[in-house]
């Protein structure tokens, strides 16, 4: 018989099954992982090691930023080091340039101590670590704050950039040509001239925001636009004379004060009202914060018209003729008045009278101006004077200069600046600063128009002046005339529609009543003495005795509920009709005594036949 088959042993020519758990368990290798290098007989074979398979390197993918750790892999899991910032000095850019001033700017501690508002010399004692934690936030995010504010410090420009010659170099000898040259491209187009001889001469008038630009002429043309876009809003030609023109509280309602009456439009042309109580109106001026339009006549009536509620608030009689000079402060809105015989009266809705009268000039008063602090008032007349007065009290001139033509026209710029327009002229007067009096003794600019100037007025927030004169209307640029920092919640040139509307909502709450004019805004915060001594002498005398000279009465607490609101009130009125009756009691007794002395006297003198019936 042949041999029997025996099965083959495992490990020698056939290998050995695997078990069906370890097939289970065992894992793929991933591409990051390293091989694994088998040290048991039961282990699996790896790839053959050759020279090209140890040169191979796991790839990193294009989108994997972070590796996950592998439970799997058997390499030791290396901490990553903490990024270290590179020497600026080998930070280059593309061009290879190397930037000579790393890093932030530095910051003046000056400056910064100038924006801080927390004393951090001043600790609260005992604070708590909650609070003391607060604190030092707190001081961390002002002490940023301040860095911050002191590094845009920069962009608020305390000192406007006026001309300056070159060795004693007159700055009324550079031409607006020479200054258009020499600014930027943006800053040029604001300088044009708009020649219009067939309806001149006209009355211009600047919104508060600065931007738009409404004149008028005197046979009838009214246009307003976006000056610094030239964008043209409405042009119309009412027929009749225009003698003066003004915004009100925003640039979509304009006051004209035509031949005959007074006339409201909007922006787009439309007639909106016509006020017929101001009749043959001269001059205008608005009052921003008491939406008040002030009108001047030919009647020599002031009249203040609420445009809020469309009433006219007061009709003040001057009794000084025809009133054709008019200006208003813009500190306290006074307004101020020039008359022929050379004096200038100052006028609030609430008096009657005038507040004061000052006697500038020995001929009539041709132009009046104050300037925006309220401190100092230009005045000319017909004796050819310029004059500078203080308005702080004292009311006396300051400086005074006899010009050849005298100045029909003045206006103050936002920076202190006085222009005075003398036939066709323009003549323009620097100080020191914005809270000192412009120097009369020689000019900043000078500008020839090309007919007699009939209005004048700086441009809020520009360096740009506005002519009106018989040939039309110019642009000059003054620098150093205009604020060149704007409150945007106040007075914003760049707002919307939407913002507009806003901001008049909130100006109507906000409006100050006219009853509230007057020379010292001060005094609205003071406690007037004088009639509170005279309010406590007339109640005196009404009661008869003086209920504040002594103490109050205050009952002593009680308990068992005996010390309710209810019982402490009638106890105070109880002991308070005790006194009352004590001063009654006191007053009658007074009063008897007083008729016995009277009694006494008259019984001393001769009797009569009628003692007989006294009892």
């Amino acid at each position: 018989m042949g041999e029997m088959e025996t099965a083959p042993k495992p490990g020698r020519d056939v290998p050995p099954k695997k078990d069906k758990l370890q097939t289970k368990r065992k894992k793929p290798r991933r591409y990051w992982e390293e091989e694994t290098v088998p040290t048991t007989d039961g282990a699996s074979p790896g790839p053959p090691c050759n020279k090209k398979n140890r040169e191979l390197r796991p790839q990193r993918p294009k989108n994997a930023h972070i590796l996950k750790k592998s439970r799997i892999s058997k390499k030791p899991q290396v901490p990553k080091k903490p990024r270290e910032w590179k020497n600026p000095e080998s930070q280059r850019s593309l061009s290879g340039a190397q930037d000579p001033f790393p890093g932030p700017a530095p910051v003046p501690v000056e400056v910064v101590q100038k924006f801080c508002r927390i004393d951090k010399s001043r600790k609260l004692p005992r604070s708590k670590a909650k609070t003391r934690s607060r604190l030092e936030v707190a001081e961390a995010e002002e002490e940023e704050t301040s860095i911050k504010a002191a590094r845009s410090e920069l962009l608020l420009a305390e000192e406007p950039g006026f001309l300056e010659g070159e060795d004693g170099e007159d700055t009324a000898k550079i031409c607006q040509a020479d200054i258009v040259e020499a600014v930027d491209i943006a800053s040029a187009a604001k300088h044009f001239d708009l020649n219009l001889r067939q309806f001149g001469p006209y009355r211009l008038n600047y919104s508060r925001t600065g931007r738009h630009l409404a004149f008028g002429g005197r046979r009838g043309h009214v246009a307003a636009l976006d000056w610094v876009t030239k964008k043209l809003m409405c042009e119309i030609n009412v027929m009749e004379a225009v003698r003066d023109i003004r915004f009100l509280h925003s640039e979509a309602l304009l006051a004209v004060a035509q031949n005959r009456w007074l006339h409201i439009y909007d922006n787009q042309g439309i007639e909106l009202h016509c006020i017929r109580r101001c009749d043959r109106v001269t001059r205008l001026e608005f009052l921003p914060f008491h939406f008040l339009l002030a009108t001047a006549s030919e009647t020599g009536f002031l009249t203040y018209l609420d445009v809020s509620v469309g009433k006219i608030v007061a009709a003040l009689n001057v009794r000084a003729g025809r009133l054709d000079v008019m200006s208003q402060n813009p500190y306290n809105a006074v307004i101020h008045l020039g008359h022929s015989n050379g004096t200038v009266s100052l006028w609030s809705p609430a008096m009657k009278e005038p507040l004061a009268k000052i006697l500038c000039h020995r001929g009539g008063v041709r132009a009046v101006a104050v300037d925006s602090t309220g401190t100092y008032m230009a005045t000319s007349g017909l004796d050819h004077q310029l004059k500078i007065f203080d308005l702080r009290g004292t009311y006396q001139p300051l400086s005074t200069r006899t010009l050849p033509h005298g100045a029909g026209h003045l206006a103050f710029s936002q920076r202190g600046l006085l222009v005075a327009g003398m036939g066709d002229v323009v003549n323009i007067w620097a100080g020191q600063g914005k809270a000192s009096p412009p120097s009369l003794e020689q000019p900043y600019l000078t500008h020839r128009l090309s007919g007699p100037v009939h209005g004048l007025q700086f441009c809020p927030f520009e360096d740009v002046l506005g002519v009106g004169h018989s040939g039309g209307v110019t642009s000059m640029l003054v620098p150093g005339a205009g604020e060149p920092n704007f409150d945007g919640l106040e007075s914003n040139p760049y707002r919307s529609r939407k913002q507009r509307q806003e901001w008049e909502v909130k100006a109507l709450l906000e409006k100050v009543p006219a009853e509230l004019i007057c020379l010292d805004p001060r005094a609205l915060a003071e406690v007037d003495v004088i009639s509170l001594e005279q309010g406590k002498k007339e109640r005196i005398e009404r009661l008869g005795y003086d209920p504040e000279a002594k103490a109050p009465f205050q009952p002593k607490p009680k308990q068992k509920g005996r010390s309710s609101t209810a019982s402490l009130v009638k106890r105070k009125r109880k002991v308070m009709d005790e006194e009352h009756r004590d001063k009654v009691r006191q007053s009658l007794q007074q009063q008897q005594q007083q008729q016995k002395e009277a009694k006494a006297k008259s019984t001393g003198a001769r009797p009569s036949a009628l003692d007989r019936f006294v009892r």
